[in-house]
């Protein structure tokens, strides 16, 4: 498995090859090869290389959430009651197991965590919030920001 603090060393036809899948992950190798100006066998040796080293993490379907009835989006700050590392760790773990929590991010400030939190609408927001976040180890309080409109969304295609 790659060590994810190591930096991998790109040349321009592997940020080229990057560019090109995270326009469209589907693209057949003999595309990215001509829409990077290379055969298909080095093509396929450099993004082989790109996969293994890590940089490249896996394909997946890019879904309007929307379609899916998933268009309410929540930020929630959380304090921990402790920040010690045993709960960090707890906590951590715990996070990952709300599938409403696309993101969860350390942050170094007032509070110690920002959730970026998915639901079909702030009813079902709240349900989440009273009995998985807060429920969360050591969560000393939240607090919620409800997004009224996507300006720029970099993962969702």
């Amino acid at each position: 498995m790659p060590n994810p603090a190591m930096t991998v060393h790109l040349d321009d036809f592997d940020r080229k090859i990057v560019r090109a899948l995270q326009e469209d992950g589907r693209m057949s190798v003999t595309n990215l090869a001509e829409k990077v100006g290379l055969s298909k066998t080095p093509c396929q040796i450099r993004l082989k290389r790109l996969i293994e080293s890590g940089v490249i993490r896996g394909f997946r379907a890019v879904v309007d959430p929307a379609r899916l009835g998933l268009d309410h989006i929540a930020f929630a700050e959380v304090k921990l009651s402790d920040t010690r590392e045993s709960a960090l760790r707890a906590f951590n773990e715990a996070v990952r197991r709300i599938p409403e929590v696309e993101e969860c991010h350390m942050i170094a400030s007032s509070f110690d965590y920002l959730l970026k939190v998915r639901t079909a609408d702030i009813r079902r927001y709240r349900v989440v919030l009273g009995e998985a976040i807060s429920n969360l180890p050591h969560v000393a309080s939240t607090s919620t920001f409800v997004a009224m409109e996507t300006i720029k969304d970099v993962g969702g295609g």
